[in-house]
């Protein structure tokens, strides 16, 4: 069972990201802040759950939490910049529109560029340790979906209503044919080859 609390009496918030290894599209991230000694047997590292369940606990998420944000940085900054570096910046957005003030922040991985004062500890797999990670991660993917099925009607050659931009073959495949869009990471590996390569 997940654990609610790093510390017992702190205002902790979890967050987390989604999309660091897409082929395409913006980068998000969120932040919870839930209750103390809130508990949830449901809630889960989000790419262990369903669709279905990820859905359903995204209104739960929201409702229960006594704050929440969602934040996304755009293809052409993770291209400006880095990968990591944006997948941070986005997390930080996120923390910065919660309209509670944590006092500690819970980073699930093992690197994190804190662009205010709230103290954090950097928790590796804190999405399947700590409920607020994980519901961090549950906004984080589900907003991310919502944001890709989106795009796939402007662009339905990519199969990005399945793969969310991931690499997979057919998104390989759609590259070769039909080349990047605009909303390709161009510093990201965009054919195959240059995948195996590495």
């Amino acid at each position: 069972m997940l654990k609610s609390q790093y510390t017992p009496d702190l205002i902790e918030c979890g967050c987390d990201e989604a999309g660091r290894g897409c082929l395409a599209g913006a980068v998000y991230a969120a932040a919870v802040v839930l209750p103390k000694d809130y508990q949830n047997d449901a809630l889960n590292d989000s790419k262990q759950l369903t669709e279905r369940q990820r859905y359903a606990l995204r209104e739960q998420i929201e409702h229960d939490a006594l704050s929440w944000a969602v934040a996304s940085v755009s293809a052409a900054e993770i291209d400006r910049t880095n990968i990591l570096r944006a997948s941070m910046h986005a997390m930080n957005l996120a923390i910065a529109q919660l309209n509670v003030t944590p006092e500690l922040l819970l980073i699930d991985g093992n690197r994190f560029y804190n662009e205010g004062l709230i103290p954090y500890y950097t928790i590796v797999k804190g999405d399947g340790k700590y409920l607020s990670i994980a519901a961090a991660s549950i906004l984080a993917k589900t907003y991310r979906d919502d944001y890709m099925n989106n795009l796939h009607q402007q662009y339905p050659n990519y199969g990005w209503d399945r793969n969310k931009g991931y690499p997979t073959a057919l998104h390989y495949r759609a590259l070769q044919q039909y080349g990047p869009t605009p909303l390709h990471r161009q510093t990201f590996k965009l054919t195959k080859q240059q995948h195996s390569n590495e």
